[in-house]
């Protein structure tokens, strides 16, 4: 049986390096939640502001991190408890993003829908020089809106 549990950002952070695929530790979030079955941690989840500064930053919240041990239904209960958690706490949007190569059935499965293709690139620039340490190829945006308002659409930039 899965369950759900918050998790302290330095635990969340340990359990990634030691079994992400392509991610590494997050220096700040929102929230963090853990994913058990029985008594063993099979999953956590790390919630912050979106990456992106064209993203509404106080009432969007991001999926930052989702790293499963490859526990049946793990990823699903994650994202589920991100959306209950988010919505609980007040905020109107819940976003990630994916590579083109994983498939989005959790996140169809917990309710998110796709929203668009970013253009990918690297996040080093000419007057803020960086080192990429995350896959620079388009990714997929899927989202879920947690507040419903009659103008709210996706955003497509």
């Amino acid at each position: 049986m899965l369950t759900i549990s918050h998790i302290e950002l330095k635990d969340a952070n340990a359990y990634v390096t030691a079994h992400h695929r392509h991610h590494g530790a997050v220096r700040g979030h929102r929230f963090s939640l853990a994913c058990f079955e029985d008594s063993r941690l099979c999953g956590v989840a790390i919630v912050g502001r979106p990456r992106s500064r064209r993203i509404d930053q106080c009432m969007t919240v991001e999926v930052l991190r989702l790293c499963t041990d490859g526990t049946r239904n793990a990823c699903s209960k994650l994202y589920g408890a991100c959306r209950c958690a988010a919505k609980a706490l007040g905020y109107q949007r819940l976003i990630t993003y994916i590579l083109a190569e994983e498939n989005g059935k959790s996140l169809l499965a917990s309710g998110f829908s796709y929203c668009y293709t970013s253009k990918g690139g690297s996040w080093n620039q000419p007057g803020r020089p960086r080192t990429d340490k995350a896959p620079v190829c388009p990714k997929y945006l899927y989202e879920i809106i947690l507040v419903r308002k009659e103008d709210k659409t996706c955003r497509t930039s």
